[in-house]
């Protein structure tokens, strides 16, 4: 097994004046080509965890290594081999999203992206020669998505990547990312979209007080918090009805048999809990 590329023991994080640890004996790590989603409820320590990954909060207890290296004995060379992408977008606002990458791209030492690739990547070669103050929000997160590919990182950081998308570009961006994982990269996500977590991500930690409650993968959770059965949806009297019924009830239940036979049943499906009810069970029980 290859050494992680983000190995978190212990971290812990006191704000000053606070009652309570903002991050309190955190452990997880995140392996080489995972994308790894750090889920959790507003003031969980989400954000407090992942600016201490992107060393811009420097004060804290614990062991962190990122990439090999314990985290503490990274200079500047830590941000020739990251990229970060904050829901927040960064850009020059008077400069087109050609110039935008570009100047970005002049920052690095090694070998960057081409811009006019990126920005066909994320749908924005149309507007390559746009000025960015112009852009709507989805616009601006697709471009902050691809400045903080411009670098080719090794780890990338985002928050919210997905934020202000209709569901054709959502998807698309999500392939955007995957394509980054498959390449060998490794992704850290953080996000309240449940359906970006379950469709991208190989794990999601759920993350509530300062703590982690669980880690494991999208189909791991929701086998788990699920309910075995089916859902069976049909017409009677000219309204629709839904039924819910144990596995071992499907053959021995003569009114399904007899809808099955009439051709009344619409949908029949396997119940499962979706990642958005496992998050309220696993923050409910936590807190």
């Amino acid at each position: 097994m290859t050494d992680p590329v983000i190995a978190v023991q212990d971290l812990r994080v006191h704000y000053a004046g606070a009652a309570a640890p903002a991050v309190d004996a955190m452990s997880f790590t995140v392996g080489r080509g995972e994308i790894f989603g750090f889920l959790g409820p507003s003031g969980a320590g989400k954000t407090t965890t992942q600016r201490v990954l992107t060393r811009l909060l420097r004060r804290y207890e614990g062991a962190v290594s990122v990439l090999g290296r314990p985290l503490k004995d990274w200079g500047g060379g830590y941000f020739e081999r990251v990229g970060v992408g904050f829901e927040l977008p960064a850009e020059f606002t008077r400069l087109t999203a050609r110039e935008n990458l570009a100047a970005f791209a002049s920052l690095y030492r090694g070998p960057v992206a081409d811009p006019d690739e990126l920005l066909r990547a994320v749908d924005l070669g149309h507007a390559a020669d746009q000025r960015v103050g112009t852009f709507s929000k989805g616009m601006r997160m697709r471009l902050n998505l691809a400045r903080a590919m411009v670098n080719r990182p090794e780890l990338l950081f985002l928050d919210e990547p997905t934020s202000g998308q209709d569901p054709v570009r959502a998807a698309m961006l999500r392939g955007v990312i995957r394509g980054v994982a498959d390449n060998g990269g490794t992704v850290f996500l953080t996000t309240h979209d449940m359906a970006t977590a379950d469709l991208l991500c190989d794990r999601v930690a759920f993350v509530t007080g300062g703590r982690i409650a669980a880690v494991d993968t999208p189909r791991g959770f929701k086998l788990r918090h699920g309910r075995s059965g089916v859902v069976v949806e049909y017409r009677s009297d000219g309204r629709r009805v839904r039924r819910e019924l144990r596995i071992g009830a499907l053959a021995d239940d003569p009114e399904l048999t007899r809808l099955l036979r009439a051709g009344a049943v619409e949908t029949l499906h396997t119940r499962e809990a979706s990642l958005d009810d496992v998050f309220a069970t696993v923050t409910r029980e936590t807190l």
